[in-house]
């Protein structure tokens, strides 16, 4: 593919990210245990274990329901991120000369694919949590997930935003 086919697909990946979040974010203003928000980046990084057990057990059922929905979201959200992250990455490469780095960048957009596999493990986890609140030594892994998605999506991102720089 070339320079013009990665930005098309990026295009549209934006889109799909773009609807997605407005969608995602729109759903989490009724995130609402014991009378306070919850976030979805608290049940990713900053909730403990038992804030979480607390949540997904003590939720009003219309709330467990709309954080299913926002759940089912982020698959379609993950159509567009790591791709369009991918696609970043394979636009930066062909504005690259440097040898070296051109191959930092495929490597980077290969490991969207990663990325994306951990998103799905953890949306898998939260779904299993949310049906039945228990979690037990799968906490660590989980968060260990939820990192490595994190730092690959993020290095990536990073990393292909230099050669639009110069």
């Amino acid at each position: 593919m070339n320079y013009k086919n990665w930005k098309s697909l990026f295009i549209f990946c934006l889109g799909i990210v773009i609807g997605t979040t407005f969608c995602m974010k729109w759903l989490e203003t009724d995130f609402i245990h014991n009378g306070n928000l919850f976030t979805i980046i608290g049940l990713e990084i900053t909730y403990s274990k038992e804030r979480i057990i607390s949540i997904f057990s003590e939720i009003d059922p219309a709330v467990k329901s709309i954080l299913k929905y926002q759940l089912f979201f982020d698959f379609v959200f993950m159509a567009g991120v790591y791709p369009g992250i991918a696609s970043l990455c394979m636009m930066a490469r062909e504005r690259s000369s440097n040898t070296l780095f051109r191959k930092v960048l495929v490597a980077a957009a290969l490991l969207q694919i990663l990325a994306l596999s951990c998103d799905i493990l953890e949306n898998l986890h939260l779904m299993k949590w949310l049906n039945k609140p228990v979690i037990g030594n799968e906490f660590v892994l989980y968060h260990y997930i939820v990192a490595i998605k994190w730092i690959l999506a993020i290095t990536a991102l990073i990393i292909a935003i230099i050669p639009f720089l110069k």
